[in-house]
């Protein structure tokens, strides 16, 4: 089994993966699909329940006219606040949109491509749009995204623009991204600024469900399948793209807004290397600030 390290160089090479691996299925294999689409979003939260209510609430707050969507969490029922979150928001019932609540063990969960990569084998849908719990879906995303999507049979989309909050620093310390209780939360519009996105990054790769049923989330590649003991970079997004051979194709979709964070609730919140994660994300939110002034 090839390691970390030989996996990204292989990515990051020209050379081809089906050297290597299988290829998706050819363009002309795949159905191009039209009318309203089936699209599920696939999204992990541990210790990210605060990040995770934005997101929820922004599918409650704009409804879905043209697309019908399946919203999967993969979550651990050690993270209680996820779960008491997850089972709050059930109770809000929208048309055209299903929960859809997966529970894996912690191990598992670590590795957040072993739940991409079972969403993918498992999903009947036309699209999968494999995102992170800090990604929000503000007014008319989901239903320009539908109409983007008509009779495309791309293996791999991404929205051309996103926009970002500054990098919010939460008031408690032990426990920066945890929701003590269960609420809609909600980012103003005018806190989001635009920026353009140049290739499908992991929290916004958009598969074709023909593409994903036959090749998974790297499901050929043990290394990124394998349970882990504390929570993994995401090394996979970068050759989830080398194995379908694209960065992606660039499209126009509206209210594609991330709920930027200083703090991630999923690492160890002392030492150095936290520390200088945080300095990094103030600097980069400051020249965010700056570079839009």
């Amino acid at each position: 089994m090839l390691g970390r390290r030989a996996l990204k160089l292989l990515a990051g090479s020209p050379l081809p993966a089906n050297w290597w691996y299988p290829s998706p299925p050819k363009e002309s294999e795949r159905v191009a699909r039209e009318g309203p689409l089936s699209i599920e979003i696939v999204s992990h939260c541990w210790g990210y329940s605060r990040l995770l209510a934005y997101q929820l609430t922004s599918l409650i707050d704009h409804p879905i006219s043209d697309a019908r969507v399946r919203m999967t969490v993969f979550h651990g029922k050690e993270d209680t606040a996820t779960v008491n979150l997850l089972a709050f928001i059930k109770e809000h019932r929208i048309n055209n949109l299903e929960w859809n609540w997966r529970v894996l063990p912690p191990q598992q969960l670590f590795r957040r491509s072993i739940g991409r990569n079972l969403a993918a084998l498992e999903s009947s849908a036309d699209w999968l749009w494999f995102t992170d719990c800090d990604m929000t879906f503000q007014t008319d995303c989901l239903d320009s995204l539908n109409a983007v999507l008509q009779g495309r049979r791309d293996a791999l989309v991404y929205p051309q623009t996103e926009s970002k909050t500054d990098a919010y620093a939460q008031e408690d310390a032990e426990q920066p991204n945890v929701l003590k209780t269960p609420e809609l939360l909600r980012v103003a519009p005018e806190d989001f600024i635009e920026h353009q996105v140049t290739r499908a990054t992991g929290p916004l790769q958009i598969t074709h469900g023909d593409v994903a049923r036959s090749v998974g989330y790297c499901n050929a590649v043990p290394y990124y399948q394998q349970p882990q003991a504390r929570w993994q970079k995401a090394d996979e997004d970068r050759m989830f793209r080398w194995l379908l051979g694209t960065q992606g194709v660039p499209v126009e979709v509206d209210g594609v807004c991330r709920v930027q964070h200083v703090q991630k609730g999923r690492y160890a919140e002392h030492g150095p290397v936290t520390s200088l994660r945080r300095q990094v994300r103030a600097w980069q939110d400051s020249w965010r600030r700056f570079g839009n002034t």
